[in-house]
């Protein structure tokens, strides 16, 4: 779970793959869930963990690894009783030890830049916490260092390689 690449299209998936990404999500904003399902099917071949953004349902019927639920997004249950694979968001400690009581596989905590909080969130909680906002090569190391197992990227996705050179240099060093 060290490089987590948030797509809304194969062929953008298919390069942070080949970069190294290990868990691809699926995010399709406004999307109703058979667009995402429409969407997702070929995802299912990649060489990842696939994680479908904010849609149980769709994860379900995708037979995808798991889903990422954002604050206030339903399902979390759901999701768990059905073996998924569950990611939640948090910009706080409180967010992030209600996510892992609610079972969630691993929080993605973000924005990774804009409060100290991090950190703190990477000791609360027991479950790996992946650093979101604004990462990419050129900070992704800081982000590990502040305690996260790994990193998720938007804009940086198609330069997954470059960015899994800086995760694998900073736990090298480690």
């Amino acid at each position: 779970m060290r490089l987590h690449a948030i797509v809304s299209d194969l062929e953008t998936a298919r390069a942070a793959v080949e970069g190294g990404a290990t868990v691809v999500q699926l995010r399709l904003k406004g999307a109703t869930t058979d667009e995402v399902v429409e969407t997702g099917r070929p995802f299912r071949e990649l060489p990842a963990i696939f994680v479908v953004n904010d849609d149980v349902e769709a994860a379900l019927r995708l037979g995808a690894d798991g889903v990422h639920l954002g604050r206030g997004d339903a399902g979390a249950e759901r999701a768990v009783t059905a073996g998924l694979m569950l990611g939640v968001s948090a910009a706080s400690v409180q967010e992030a030890q209600a996510g892992e009581a609610l079972g969630a596989t691993y929080i993605g905590a973000g924005p990774v830049w804009e409060t100290p909080t991090k950190s703190e969130i990477c000791e609360a909680v027991a479950i790996p916490v992946i650093a979101i906002g604004g990462v990419d090569a050129t900070n992704a190391a800081e982000c590990l260092a502040a305690g996260a197992a790994g990193v998720a990227v938007v804009r940086a996705a198609a330069d997954a390689r470059l960015v899994r050179e800086a995760i694998d240099e900073a736990l090298a060093a480690r």
